[in-house]
């Protein structure tokens, strides 16, 4: 059975074109950094987010881990979201691998009080760590963080001296969704994330960019975490196309969204996050006890999604057409009807 997946853009498959460049694909040791299509490609990526080099790892956990350890040192304060991907999602590898201390930060859908943010601010004392780096995340959720909100925190970062850096795994959507270019984004981080497995389509890969001495230290940084990949213009292959060309076409995955949005309105009960809907997300609720096995039935009819964890999520992508989003929308009217 061909299943609907709304599980995640991660679900994504390779394109015949990735996979026709993967198969033609030139290879080096990228240990020596002598693959040149991987070269090329962590050039483009930086170029794309104006910085002046990245470095390309397995996932996003491992690039946000990674600009973590080579930002901080042990001890040292990192300031985030208490709903950041970084403290939710990426298994309490941070005082694992660089032994900092998160200090997680109450929002409002990503927007802190500023106020706040200022004053939590450590510097070293007899009984205090110092705060070193403040970590952001465009698109957080669903939801596309204003420039001038990131302006504000990059300002504030900036009096303080600390490092900045975006978590961008869906930086392309958020600049989708603002009509901008990705580096207009990037410019408030020192250091920025760039999932090319999510939404972008790439089979593996994150590239993390940043300044030359920074992204020198993470290449190091990189090896000792187990990161250091042999021939892997394979994977550049389908990572360029994600970058060059799927990142162009993002705008379907967002009216289709609309679209799907627009039939689970109908649905007499349902509740749309509407905070959440600046991307290829739409998140939904309903007051109503069958929601805790809504999952099940869709898996039986051939939708997959994830398990009610306080609302639902449905993701877009290039693998979902419109007649699929109906189908799927109409097997949750008639589950909860």
């Amino acid at each position: 059975m061909k299943y609907i997946d709304l599980r995640s853009d991660t679900v994504t498959t390779p394109t015949q074109e990735m996979r026709d460049a993967m198969y033609k694909a030139p290879v080096g040791d990228d240990v020596f950094s002598d693959d040149e299509l991987m070269n090329e490609l962590e050039a483009l990526v930086a170029r794309k987010l104006g910085k002046e080099a990245g470095v390309f790892v397995p996932s996003g956990t491992f690039s946000n881990q990674l600009a973590l350890y080579t930002h901080c040192n042990q001890g040292d304060e990192v300031i985030l979201d208490q709903d950041a991907h970084i403290v939710q999602h990426e298994s309490g590898a941070s005082p694992v691998i660089s032994s900092v201390q998160l200090f997680t930060l109450e929002s409002e859908n990503g927007i802190w009080n500023l106020e706040k943010f200022e004053r939590v601010i450590k510097r070293r004392s007899i009984s205090t760590t110092e705060t070193k780096l403040v970590c952001m995340e465009n698109a957080f959720g669903g939801r596309v963080l204003p420039l001038s909100y990131m302006e504000k925190v990059h300002a504030i970062a900036k009096k303080h001296g600390l490092a900045v850096h975006l978590d961008g795994a869906r930086v392309f959507n958020a600049a989708t969704a603002l009509k901008v270019e990705v580096a207009e984004i990037a410019k408030y981080a020192d250091t920025v994330s760039v999932c090319l497995s999510k939404a972008l389509g790439a089979p593996v890969g994150t590239v993390l960019v940043g300044q030359k001495d920074f992204i020198a230290e993470a290449r190091l940084k990189r090896k000792q975490m187990g990161g250091g990949m042999r021939q892997i213009g394979i994977l550049a292959a389908a990572a360029k196309i994600a970058i060059e060309e799927m990142s162009k076409r993002l705008f379907i995955d967002h009216e289709n969204a609309a679209y799907m949005e627009s039939l689970l309105e109908d649905i007499p009960g349902i509740k749309i996050d509407y905070t959440q809907r600046d991307i290829n997300m739409v998140f939904f609720d309903i007051d109503n006890d069958k929601k805790y096995t809504l999952h099940e039935f869709l898996h039986t009819n051939g939708v997959k999604m994830l398990p009610y964890e306080g609302a639902f999520r449905f993701v877009t992508h290039y693998d979902i057409t419109r007649e699929e989003i109906k189908k799927a929308c109409d097997l949750v009217k008639q589950y909860f009807s």
